[in-house]
């Protein structure tokens, strides 16, 4: 029994379930208690312990990742922030003192403020500045004082007749009862940039009653740096200011007194002078209108006493964020017409000066100037050897000088933004030496405008060109991105709307300093322009590596959706406010693109622009032995015509077009205002032409034929023989569509959007009037395809000859009948539009006269 029963227990303890107990004495049998569980077992304590470590680690690793991912992004925010204001890191085109009178004395001095009607400056950034105000003395209550270009003033004309770029220029000023003649010649001598002297005659309209009497204003101000002083004679005459700063030296501005045009006899004449302070050259007009007085008398011996307006005192107001003040003087003569008065500039550094740049010896000089010009000008463009009378050779002298005369020397910071920044920030400092569009309303360097502007300056003087190329690309950020638009100096700033100030990185312009380099690469190629290969080599290797980097960032940031497509930047978002949201970015401004702007656009003009860049790239990597093998892979790829056209063509318009999201059920529709009851509806907001859109916009072409349309065959990237110029062709003779007896209309009669408005204050831009700087590229084009073999070269022949004379016979009667060139030309009229004078691009048409492509 024992053994049984041991190894029952020793063999199966589990089946031991029953005990005795005595519970109250009684006994009874009670299942056997399990012994208590475990939790868990040890096996899944650890895999549990393993996880939570895991866990832990696994959160730590990611708290320190984001912790460097978040510092990283920081840093790259920063560094990529940092970039878009850090200039590109190779050597700079130009040396800092490049224009200084060590360096360049020759362009020192020169007419270099095209905001003002009459004045002068260096070429440095603290200038001292000189100027001309002047009023008619009409009546108490008038003051109608002239100084800056201001289309408002109602100039019957103004603008340069001859200025050669360097030495001389002599302007004519049409006001409303008599004429102002402005001429400066300079001289050199000493170290400082020489001597200048003005020369400012005054005659009477024909019709003017009776001989007016004016007030001339001439000012000089030392803009931080440097002082004047003012020396004074008979208690009210300034007979001169004496000064001195780091770039000149030691000067003196001699006011001589006004005599009779025909005779050196002093005139009679009442003399007022101001000496103040000013904080700010875009503020000296104000100083000058608010020191105004009506307290004199101008009492000539000849005829009866009349008060008249002059300077009297001014007191600056306190300075509490600008401290620094300039010094400010103003020499106020008041005289009857006809008059001559001079004005001398002379360097204390001039030490061997023969005689005083003054009356005869003025005269003498001025007339071998004039004589040189003629002389040159004819051997550069041979008008007259082409059979213009004088007048239109006069008209052609006059559109080359006022692009000469608008050659401005800027200094100061662009204010601009990127996707990194939170706001807009200051561009580096920096100087720029442009032509500008308009002295009247675009006085300020626009990158798209100045490749224009270069290739009529570059006829005529290739220096010149170099510098101002060289100023633009030096403005270039590491990345490649150039400021399209340059507002530099706080009278830059004083003529531009805050909304454009702001330049956005992102943004581009063309690129059409590549036609000006084509150009010089073309002039390399000629045997008679062997010495010139001397100076250009050398800059356009310095040029090359800004260029390359320029190149790339235009493939990267404004690529398309589609391989080899490209897409314009910078499209006004509001589509609700336009009826096209403008393309301020490709300059062609409210030119139709798609409706509705996105990512699927692709752009036919900026394509082109492209195949351009990269053709004149590889050309200039073999001129300077580089490698041209990518330059030239991409040329070959975008100048392939089928490629061309499967991302362009339309066949429904059979013309190239933009693609993108859009629809033509548009327009402009009153905005619907809900007008509660009650007594509020005085507190309405105004009611606005808002956007509607009838139709919903798709992926399409974008059927609008106008100057976008044209430019495969404005930039010749078709080939001669190719179909697609036949229908060009066509467009452009059709006046239904393209062609006027005034130049090549930029919309078509045709379009939906042919002359509507882009919003209720915005007028028609680029929607039908003229512009000729794409009739240039027109006229252009058609003597490249008539000089090409082809089944269209006779066509383009006798097109070329006709929309030529139409473009020049309508900008001469206009300049003829108004005074001025215009920025654009009505289709229908031939009228000049637009904002005048305009002699930036429309003064191409010197070349055109020219022949010179």
């Amino acid at each position: 029994m024992y053994s049984s029963s041991f190894r029952q227990t020793k063999t199966n303890p589990a089946r031991q379930r029953k005990k005795n107990i005595n519970v109250n004495g009684e006994s009874r049998s009670q299942k056997d208690e399990k012994p208590p569980v475990p939790f868990q077992s040890e096996k899944k304590k650890e895999k549990r312990i393993a996880i939570s470590k895991l866990l832990i680690n696994i959160s730590i690793g990611l708290c320190i990742f984001s912790l460097v991912w978040f510092f990283y992004a920081l840093y790259m925010r920063s560094a990529m922030t940092k970039r878009a204001v850090t200039l590109h890191p190779s050597p700079r085109l130009l040396d800092a003192k490049s224009t200084s009178a060590a360096v360049s004395p020759e362009r020192f001095w020169g007419s270099y403020r095209p905001h003002v009607y009459f004045g002068m400056k260096t070429r440095s950034p603290r200038s001292v500045v000189t100027g001309l105000m002047w009023m008619s003395q009409i009546s108490h209550s008038d003051v109608n004082l002239r100084h800056t270009c201001e289309q408002g003033d109602g100039l019957s004309s103004y603008g340069w007749l001859i200025h050669d770029g360097v030495n001389f220029g002599m302007q004519q000023i049409r006001d409303t009862d008599f004429t102002l003649t402005t001429t400066f010649v300079k001289r050199m001598g000493g170290e400082h940039g020489g001597d200048w002297t003005w020369r400012i005659t005054g005659k009477q309209n024909n019709t003017a009653s009776q001989a007016p009497i004016i007030s001339l204003m001439f000012y000089v101000a030392s803009d931080t740096q440097g002082y004047l002083q003012a020396h004074i004679e008979d208690k009210t005459r300034l007979s001169h200011v004496t000064g001195t700063s780091e770039e000149l030296g030691d000067f003196k501005i001699t006011f001589n007194k006004p005599t009779s045009r025909e005779a050196a006899t002093n005139k009679y004449a009442s003399y007022n002078y101001l000496q103040t302070l000013s904080p700010g050259l875009d503020q000296l007009t104000d100083i000058v209108k608010n020191s105004l007085s009506h307290r004199f008398v101008f009492n000539p011996s000849t005829a009866e006493k009349r008060s008249y307006i002059a300077v009297d005192t001014y007191t600056p107001p306190p300075q509490k964020d600008n401290p620094i003040q300039s010094d400010f003087v103003v020499h106020q003569v008041t005289v009857q017409v006809p008059f001559q008065i001079e004005v001398l500039f002379e360097s204390g550094s001039f030490h061997d000066r023969p005689n005083q740049l003054k009356g005869s010896v003025l005269t003498e000089e001025l007339t071998s100037l004039k004589l040189s010009y003629r002389e040159k000008f004819e051997e550069t463009f041979g008008l007259q050897a082409k059979g213009f009378t004088p007048a239109q050779v006069r008209f052609g002298k006059a559109a080359l000088s006022n692009m000469l005369g608008g050659m401005g020397y800027f200094f100061g910071q662009s204010v601009v933004q990127s996707n990194y920044h939170d706001y807009p920030i200051l561009y580096p400092e920096a100087a720029l030496f442009t032509a500008v569009p308009s002295r009247s309303f675009f006085p300020r360097g626009f990158l798209w405008d100045e490749g224009f502007h270069q290739l009529l300056i570059s006829k005529w003087d290739p220096q010149l060109t170099r510098e101002a190329v060289a100023h633009w690309l030096d403005l270039m950020n590491v990345e490649g991105w150039i400021p399209r638009e340059q507002i530099l100096g706080d009278e830059a700033l004083s003529k531009v709307p805050s909304e454009f100030v702001v330049q956005h990185t992102e943004n581009a312009n063309p690129p059409t300093f590549f036609l000006v380099l084509e150009k010089i690469r073309e002039q390399l190629d000629k045997p008679t322009n062997a010495p010139q290969l001397q100076d250009t080599l050398p800059f356009l290797r310095r040029l090359y590596t800004r260029l390359q980097t320029w190149f790339d960032w235009y493939k990267t940031t404004q690529a398309g959706p589609l391989p080899n497509s490209y897409r314009w930047r910078g499209r006004d978002k509001d589509t609700n406010r336009f009826l096209n949201p403008k393309t301020l970015t490709s300059g062609l401004d409210d030119y139709p693109r798609a409706s509705h702007p996105s990512e699927d656009e692709r752009h036919v003009d900026l394509y082109c622009w492209m195949v351009l860049a990269s053709r004149i790239l590889s050309s200039m990597a073999q001129l300077l032995g580089e490698p041209h093998q990518e330059y030239e892979h991409t040329y070959q790829t975008l100048s392939n015509n089928s490629l061309l056209s499967k991302l362009h063509w339309s066949e429904q318009l059979h013309a190239f077009c933009d693609y993108g999201n859009h629809t033509q059920a548009v327009s402009l529709q009153q905005e619907k205002v809900f007008v509660p009851p009650g007594p509020m509806r005085q507190q309405l907001p105004v009611k606005r032409l808002v956007r509607s859109v009838r139709k919903a916009p798709k992926l399409q072409y974008v059927n609008a034929l106008g100057y976008v349309s044209l430019f495969p065959f404005l930039l010749q990237v078709l080939t001669p023989d190719s179909q697609k110029l036949e229908y060009i062709l066509k467009d452009i003779r059709d006046p239904a569509r393209l062609w006027t007896p005034y130049g090549l209309r930029s919309l078509s009669r045709s379009d939906p959007m042919y002359m509507k408005r882009n919003t209720e204050h915005d007028a028609p831009y680029w929607r039908g009037a003229i512009w000729i700087n794409i009739n240039y590229l027109a006229v252009r084009a058609l003597h490249h395809y008539s000089r090409k073999q082809g089944p269209y070269q006779e066509k383009a022949a006798d097109l070329y000859q006709e929309l030529r004379t139409n473009v020049i016979n309508n900008i001469y009667k206009q300049y003829q009948e108004t005074g001025y060139i215009w920025e654009q030309y009505s289709d229908s009229t031939g009228r000049g539009k637009g904002s005048h004078p305009f002699t930036g691009w429309s003064a191409l048409i010197v070349l055109i006269m020219a022949e010179e492509y």
